[in-house]
């Protein structure tokens, strides 16, 4: 077995901060698996997962040469908060974001990130038990105007209603109801 990969993270750590090239292929190889199934299990790809490891494995690397970087955390937990964080970056970027991350790993948190995420969980939260208990016609109406961009003579044709102004009408009310449940939730969370 490669002695590297018996080192305690300190004297890993330390073979980085050298410059140790076999020290950061072996850190590549060490804990990409674990950041490839992270990835691949919250909608990204084998090359995505890639890259989100390429930039926190050179995170580290620029973090270990400063003289007044310390690690406080394993590596692996290091590693995977880095990756975690880039990730919900990368995911806000694409709009992919619709719901909780599922996490395999502790991970240090980023407090403001952390904390404006996991505000943004309980609003996705609330908003889908909302919708759910919202009812029907108005789930539709309001899925069909903001979700698939309906006009309102489109959707006058599908929900059979004598004209558009009785349709806006509709989601006008359905809209308003939808706000009051989900106000009604969020205080409750």
């Amino acid at each position: 077995m490669n002695r590297l990969l018996l080192q305690p993270d300190e004297e890993l750590l330390a073979s980085l901060k050298r410059g140790d090239e076999r020290a950061l292929g072996m850190l590549y190889k060490l804990h990409f698996p674990m950041i490839l199934h992270f990835i691949l299990s919250n909608s990204g790809t084998e090359q995505e997962a890639k890259d989100i490891y390429q930039e926190a494995i050179i995170i580290l690397y620029e973090n270990v040469q400063r003289d007044d970087f310390e690690l406080t955390c394993k590596i692996k937990t290091y590693i995977y908060s880095v990756c975690r964080r880039q990730w919900l970056k990368k995911l806000a970027e694409k709009s992919r974001y619709v719901g909780k991350v599922e996490d395999f790993e502790s991970f240090v948190p980023f407090v403001k990130e952390d904390a404006e995420i996991e505000e943004k969980d309980i609003q996705f939260k609330v908003m889908r038990q909302a919708m759910e208990k919202l009812g029907e016609p108005c789930r539709t109406i309001l899925e069909d105007f903001f979700i698939h961009d309906f006009t309102m003579q489109q959707i006058t044709d599908k929900m059979g209603y004598t004209n558009a102004d009785n349709a806006k009408n509709q989601k006008y009310k359905c809209l308003m109801r939808l706000k009051k449940i989900f106000f009604s939730g969020y205080q409750n969370e």
